[in-house]
């Protein structure tokens, strides 16, 4: 097999039967760690995942990964939790978390701001629509913001405590 978004494909489709059991593929990468290459799988389930789960879906993906062998070089596997500040990568993300609080990186400055605290609001092609918060009280700064998709480098889920 060849290419990243191939594996990326495979892994989702070979572990697409665990949804069944409350588990949710987060990301798939694949890619080079010093001179070794990672295949990292992080993963979710309902209710949260801990050590058992990461290590359940470890061994159900070496298994499926033994048997088809689609990946044809040296590398290591790596199953882990997406963590509490994960990045918000899918539509369905977005969707499940508007309304919380997620910390913004744009490419560039977008209305004088490139990284910043906000409340997440509604994703679509076009563009994201957050509202700035001050990251202490979580109290909005500003009226909403509706930043061209384009701009958006990464949003991540902001650890609240």
């Amino acid at each position: 097999m060849s290419g990243k978004t191939n594996i990326k494909a495979w892994v989702e489709a070979v572990l697409a039967p665990l949804s069944a059991e409350g588990y949710e593929v987060w990301n798939v990468e694949y890619a080079k760690d010093g001179a070794d290459k990672q295949l990292r799988v992080f993963v979710d389930k309902d209710g949260g995942i801990g050590i058992d789960g990461c290590e359940a879906v470890s061994r159900f993906l070496s298994e499926k990964l033994d048997e088809a062998d689609p990946i044809g070089e040296a590398y290591s596997l790596v199953v882990s939790s997406p963590g509490m500040d994960r990045p918000l990568l899918k539509d369905a993300h977005y969707a499940r978390y508007a309304g919380v609080p997620v910390e913004v990186s744009l490419y560039k400055g977008f209305e004088g701001r490139k990284k910043f605290p906000a409340l997440l609001g509604e994703k679509t092609d076009e563009a994201l629509k957050v509202t700035p918060i001050d990251a202490q009280t979580l109290a909005p700064v500003c009226e909403e913001l509706t930043v061209p998709i384009e701009l958006v480098s990464q949003v991540r889920l902001m650890v609240v405590f």
